[in-house]
């Protein structure tokens, strides 16, 4: 699989965000996102799931401009930002519930994915009571449960304990010989150079590709 970005802009109240990104991510390797804050890596991120649209460029999914069409892009998972659930769902409930929209996967894989996160223990508790780290790794655990061709993880190990951080990032590397495509943005510069085969530095809205 192959996804393009060309020549994409996006806008927000005459402001340029992002300014004629070109990017190429390919099946079997993990991207690495890197830059302050506010230098446009969560927007593009959204821009992948088609949360925004471009002001200017396409975005194609093995040649199809799904992004134009407004559909989020087919075997793709997403966390972005600060993941977000139902209070008064306990872990695993809120997990079910997003299972149930494609029916793709049972309670064996729910649970497989909350022991993989560290959270199988607390799976019965309310989203409520969970700490930052826990909600982070619920978010987590939604990405890996139906085994995605694409992943997109905007700082997914933030808050998380060591353990399960060093665990995640197996994980991930275990993913990407599935053929995946794994985009990882994050502040973390050791979860970058553990963890990505390619790096994108932004840099105020436009990215400079660094091989490694």
């Amino acid at each position: 699989m192959k996804i393009e970005v060309k020549n994409v802009s996006k806008e927000f109240k005459k402001v340029f965000v992002l300014e004629k990104l070109n990017m190429t991510f390919e099946s079997g390797k993990i991207y690495g996102l890197t830059g302050r804050n506010g230098s446009g890596k969560s927007v593009l991120l959204k821009l992948l799931c088609a949360f925004y649209e471009p002001t200017e460029g396409e975005i194609l999914f093995d040649g199809e401009n799904i992004i134009k069409q407004k559909k989020f892009p087919p075997n793709t998972r997403a966390l972005i930002e600060k993941p977000s659930f139902l209070p008064d769902l306990t872990g695993y409930e809120n997990l079910e519930l997003l299972a149930s929209i494609q029916k793709k996967i049972g309670k064996e894989e729910i649970e497989t994915s909350l022991r993989q996160v560290n959270l199988y223990e607390a799976k019965d508790k309310k989203y409520s009571t969970y700490s930052l780290g826990m909600k982070q790794k619920l978010g987590i655990a939604q990405v890996l449960m139906e085994d995605p061709s694409v992943m997109i993880l905007d700082e997914p190990l933030n808050g998380i304990e060591e353990e399960t951080a060093l665990k995640l990032r197996e994980i991930l590397l275990e993913e990407k010989k599935k053929n995946k495509i794994i985009i990882v943005a994050s502040h973390i510069q050791e979860d970058i150079d553990s963890l990505a085969d390619v790096i994108y530095k932004f840099d105020a809205g436009h990215v400079k590709k660094i091989e490694k």
